[in-house]
């Protein structure tokens, strides 16, 4: 009979098509993960990789068959959640996943307040950009991300739980001491510095501010809001950054000054999602309300 062991080892090495870095994964020895392989050709009869001393490749038939022990694997592992949260509030591990540009601002303010009062919560992060997280959630890989809305996530749940406005960064000396809004047409003089192509916050800041690629300096492309900020310390140029990065990015530099986009908000907007049969949603929503009652405590 078929196993979910085997089935795991399977998919472990689709994912790195190579058997040692596929056993590493799953914490077993190489040849216990191959003789599982082999066990599971036998059963189904057919041949799901083809491999050699130097590289694994998916047959065409172990690709369809592999297709579908990925969603036996996720219905297997909503069973378990599903089971799990009748029993107890967070009492089963989650694998969230979060974008570069709200992980290190947004987690430091809410899961000090989750690990006290959910001590033994079980939660395993991973930080990636918007469209590999959304693949990940939707393969079953991992179970929830945070996100900025607007985004591409049809098919999939949303929860939304904060809303936020961009604020300009600038040096002192190229500003008004007393000036406290920008608008869109000033920007355009304003030597605006963002993120590289295939960052959602550079499209989101884009959209709120009415610009294109052209109003944007593009000497310099970063992945990287505190680099940013850095080059505006440097007198470099200024850019656009998120309420909730503020404190760590700009608080307490006695270069830097703040002022808020005059434009019509949110500029974006924070949610969770995952999949519409994912059975830790009352987790989700358990964190969701943590979350926006921390977020509002440090507004």
């Amino acid at each position: 009979m078929i196993s979910l062991k085997q089935l795991n080892y399977a998919l472990a090495v689709e994912k790195t098509l190579h058997f040692r870095k596929a056993a590493d994964l799953c914490s077993v020895s190489q040849s216990a993960l191959s003789t599982a392989i082999t066990e599971l050709e036998k059963q189904l009869g057919v041949q799901i990789f083809e491999r050699d001393n130097k590289k694994v490749l998916v047959t065409p038939l172990g690709a369809q068959l592999l297709a579908t022990a990925k969603g036996i694997k996720i219905q297997v592992d909503d069973l378990y959640q599903l089971a799990q949260a009748q029993k107890t509030a967070l009492g089963y591990p989650m694998t969230l996943g979060v974008i570069p540009t709200i992980g290190p601002y947004l987690l430091p303010k809410v899961l000090p307040a989750v690990r006290d009062q959910y001590p033994d919560f079980q939660l395993r992060i991973i930080e990636d950009q918007s469209h590999v997280l959304v693949d990940m959630v939707r393969n079953g890989e991992i179970d929830t991300a945070i996100l900025a809305l607007p985004y591409g996530i049809e098919g999939l749940l949303s929860f939304e739980f904060w809303q936020e406005d961009f604020f300009w960064v600038t040096h002192r000396r190229d500003s008004y001491e007393a000036q406290t809004e920008i608008t869109s047409e000033e920007l355009r003089e304003a030597r605006l510095m963002l993120l590289k192509d295939g960052h959602c916050l550079k499209d989101h800041a884009l959209a709120a501010c009415k610009l294109g690629n052209s109003d944007t300096d593009t000497s310099f492309a970063s992945t990287s809001l505190s680099t940013l900020v850095q080059m505006v310390a440097g007198h470099m140029g200024t850019t656009l950054v998120p309420e909730m990065a503020l404190d760590q990015l700009v608080a307490g530099s006695a270069e830097l000054k703040a002022v808020h986009l005059d434009e019509p908000g949110p500029h974006r907007r924070i949610a969770f999602i995952t999949r519409p049969n994912y059975a830790g949603v009352s987790s989700i929503e358990l964190l969701m309300k943590l979350f926006r009652k921390q977020l509002k405590g440090k507004r």
